[in-house]
């Protein structure tokens, strides 16, 4: 005749938390567990897809929901499974997994594997954010922003191709364990010719109109020792700074095969390919999309960065 043991309600919350879906295994309901288990896992690539593939607009919004659910989800595994364990209190009929040796196993492969695998499926091949601690991008990109950046480039099969204008975030030349966040000017094959703070591209000049207002309280001060233009890309956009007594020389050159030249939108402050050179397209790991969070010593949490779109070329 079988016995019947307790479950202890603590013990199944701390499963819970160690890997949702586990702490319901320890109180017999495995079936729930599983769904719990893999509904939660699925969130975040299924979130980082329908951002990607939803209006630009949408992208942070979309991210945030499933952020809201996976953690609802989370709190409910555990939540359901300390009260399961209190009602069956020392009424259980334990079953053939109830072993340590399972919730071992299962720990392992599910965390380890597969938790990892689309975690890493998705920071690789989807979407990643990424932490901006420097103003070399001002005035589009400011310091102590967090961006999505689509991953999606440079990849076997990839549809989406690389353009002038793009935000990359890419390899820096000088340390591999680095990123850097720059400006695609050109492409491979591309001519590109930088005279005082014109840009030309295959003898086109990419500068715009001068930019007497930056729209920001936190942005105009610059103009005070800087001059902002326009600049085009593909498709669209973007303002640049000028340094107003920086020193400036000339260089004419043609982008390798294989290779794209960037540069900082502070063009004075940053560190691009006038100092380090063209940058292998292979090094360039995505393309920065949207502002989902941003704040800073002075500012203090900027709200309204919040969805702000950085692509000018979407």
């Amino acid at each position: 005749m079988n016995e019947t043991i307790s479950r202890n309600p603590l013990l199944s919350l701390v499963a819970s938390m160690v890997m949702p879906g586990l702490g319901q295994l320890y109180t017999g309901q495995a079936t729930k567990g599983l769904l719990l288990f893999l509904g939660l896992g699925a969130t975040t690539p299924a979130s980082a897809w329908l951002a990607l593939h939803g209006p630009d607009s949408a992208m942070w919004l979309v991210m945030m929901v499933f952020v809201a659910l996976a953690l609802g989800l989370y709190l409910y595994a555990i939540v359901d499974a300390y009260r399961t364990a209190k009602r069956i209190g020392a009424n259980y009929m334990p079953k053939e997994f109830n072993q340590p040796y399972v919730y071992i196993t299962v720990f392992i492969i599910g965390y380890f594997f597969i938790f990892s695998g689309l975690l890493n499926y998705t920071r690789g091949h989807l979407v990643e954010s990424f932490y901006i601690p420097s103003q070399s991008m001002l005035p589009t990109v400011f310091q102590g922003d967090f961006l999505f950046a689509d991953k999606r480039v440079n990849c076997l099969g990839c549809k989406i191709q690389l353009q002038r204008g793009d935000l990359a975030i890419l390899v820096s030349p000088n340390n591999r364990t680095a990123l850097y966040i720059k400006r695609i000017i050109g492409l491979p094959g591309d001519e590109v010719r930088i005279k005082g703070t014109d840009i030309q591209v295959n003898g086109v000049s990419i500068r715009g109109a001068e930019v007497t207002d930056l729209g920001n309280q936190e942005l105009n001060p610059l103009l005070t020792n800087h001059t902002a233009w326009r600049e085009r890309s593909n498709k669209g956009g973007y303002n640049v700074i000028w340094q107003n007594d920086a020193t400036r020389e000339d260089a004419s050159f043609t982008v390798p095969n294989g290779q794209v030249y960037v540069l900082g939108d502070n063009r004075n402050a940053a560190q691009d390919s006038r100092i380090f050179g063209t940058v292998p397209l292979v090094d360039i790991v995505g393309r920065a999309k949207q502002v989902w969070f941003s704040a800073s010593r002075q500012s203090g949490i900027r709200w309204w960065r919040a969805g702000t779109l950085v692509d000018v070329n979407r």
